[in-house]
Formats: structure tokens, sequence, C-alpha cells
């Protein structure tokens, strides 16, 4: 995860709140200070996932909820975070080799999506 703050920032933090006796104060602080990281690199993620996703229901062609549900199969067959997945897709724009397990998985998940569409 992309850290916003080093512990080298945050330690003249926590000596201001916590000289102040507040330890309470400095937990929470802390607290917020990883929320909020995470809720940043949430946003980044998702913004190359909903690329992903129009790929998709461009190359299936599918649904977005298909879509959706493509890239979860491929992500949770492979074992790999859905971030990942959809970061290696949007990557092949540029030229990036698709990784094989992730290409050989992909070639599963639209075998399965079209005999489910056949029944």
């Amino acid at each position: 995860m992309h850290q916003l703050t080093t512990p080298r920032e945050e330690q003249p933090l926590l000596t201001a709140v916590t000289s102040m006796g507040n330890a309470a104060l400095a937990v929470e602080v802390l607290e917020l200070r990883v929320k909020n990281e995470q809720l940043s690199q949430a946003l980044v993620s998702r913004a190359v996932i909903d690329q992903a996703r129009g790929m998709v229901m461009v190359l299936a062609p599918c649904s977005s909820e298909r879509a959706w549900d493509l890239l979860v199969d491929v992500s949770q067959h492979c074992n790999v975070k859905l971030r990942d997945v959809a970061a290696a897709l949007v990557a092949t724009t540029k030229g990036q080799e698709f990784p094989e397990a992730i290409r050989r998985e992909w070639a599963r998940a639209l075998r399965r999506l079209h005999a489910l569409e056949r029944r």
C-alpha cells in the first residue's frame, strides 16, 4: 500500500499529542491517518478497476455486472487481488504482456461465461 505519511513524519505529532497527556487522541490520529491512506488507495484502485471493467464490457461483450463478475472470477481463481488483475488488463493497452496465469484464467472465465449464456 502506498503510504502518504512516514513514521518519521508521525513521530513529532505523536510526541506533541502524548506530551499533552492524551494517548487516546494520539491513537485516534493514527487510526484516522491509516483510514485516510486506505481510502486514497481505494480511489486509485477503483479507477483502474472501472477502466478494466469497461474493457471487459467491450471485449467480452457483456453487461457491467457480468464484467465485474468476470474480473472477480479471474481474481479468485488466480489468487490475485482484483486491483492487480485489473491493472494487468489495463496495462495491455500500453503494450505490456498479460501475465500468463491471468491470461489462462481469463480464457477459462470466458469459456464459463459463454457456457452460461448457451443454457
